[in-house]
């Protein structure tokens, strides 16, 4: 029985899911997400990476800075603050445009073949 959700956690039949990866495997336009075109740009991939490690250097600034004002190392309280609301609204347009590849992969998902 195929999961009626295609994000489920619910296992599939062993020969379904090999079969799709390597169909996937085959496939020209996943192979440029991979970031295995050698065409010019930057893969889908490679912008999604750099995105979240973007995201995770805010983060980690913003640790730093609240570190620096837990242990007195550091005054600057708005600075601290910046900092601290400027990784909280990156983590937030992250999860958007997560919502939004997922929601794009259930619709394609759920188109007729």
């Amino acid at each position: 029985m195929a999961p009626t959700n295609p994000m489920s956690l619910q296992p599939l039949p062993l020969g379904e899911g090999s079969d799709r990866l390597h169909a996937l495997g085959q496939d020209a336009a996943f192979a440029r997400l991979r970031g295995d075109d050698t065409g010019q740009g930057a893969s889908f991939l490679d912008t999604l990476k750099s995105s979240i490690a973007q995201v995770n250097e805010a983060q980690l600034q913003a640790d730093a800075a609240i570190s620096g004002i837990i242990t007195g190392e550091q005054s600057d309280v708005a600075g601290t603050m910046i900092a601290v609301q400027k990784a909280n609204l990156s983590f937030q347009l992250m999860t958007q445009v997560r919502n939004k590849i997922v929601e794009a992969y259930e619709k394609v998902m759920r188109m007729p073949v």
